[in-house]
């Protein structure tokens, strides 16, 4: 596969950053670069005072050869998905950031702290209203996935 020129500086560079200056709550899991700087997994626990407070998740990054023009593939994986109006049981995100206002400027940890705002201003948990079909329906990349953004209210389309 051709990489894109400074694609392995800029996932070094974005590396270096999450492992010593980490947004609030999150964690490079190093066994996660290990043997692949284009696939990481990044520990995350609920900030204090928010519905999701002491609660560990897992995000999976993963990031094509056009990064930063291509946003990464961004999903939480592992045995604890979060319960929240824009996260799927399967652990898609409905985040814009993540498809059609992703910008080159945007990080790794921009993304990680988007993800945090999100979950920290959640009132209630619940699961988006059109979860069982789409978990039925959807690609497993939800980068394929069609949004379609109406302020806090989003849906999908195939």
């Amino acid at each position: 596969m051709a990489w894109g020129k400074g694609y392995g500086k800029r996932l070094q560079k974005e590396l270096l950053a999450l492992q010593n200056d980490p947004p609030p709550g999150m964690t490079l899991n190093e066994k996660s670069v290990q043997n692949s700087i284009t696939q990481w997994i990044v520990d995350m626990e609920g900030a204090p005072g928010t519905l999701y407070e002491g609660e560990k998740f897992q995000l999976l990054f993963k990031f094509s050869s056009r990064y930063p023009f291509d946003s990464p593939q961004v999903m939480f994986t592992g045995e604890n998905i979060p319960v929240h109006p824009h996260v799927y049981s399967n652990g898609h995100i409905c985040l814009s950031i993540l498809t059609e206002d992703w910008s080159p400027a945007l990080s790794v940890q921009s993304v990680c702290l988007s993800i945090i705002s999100m979950l920290s201003s959640c009132k209630e948990k619940r699961r988006p209203p059109d979860n069982s079909f789409y978990v039925r329906t959807c690609n497993k990349n939800p980068k394929k996935t069609k949004w379609w953004y109406h302020g806090k209210q989003f849906k999908f389309g195939m």
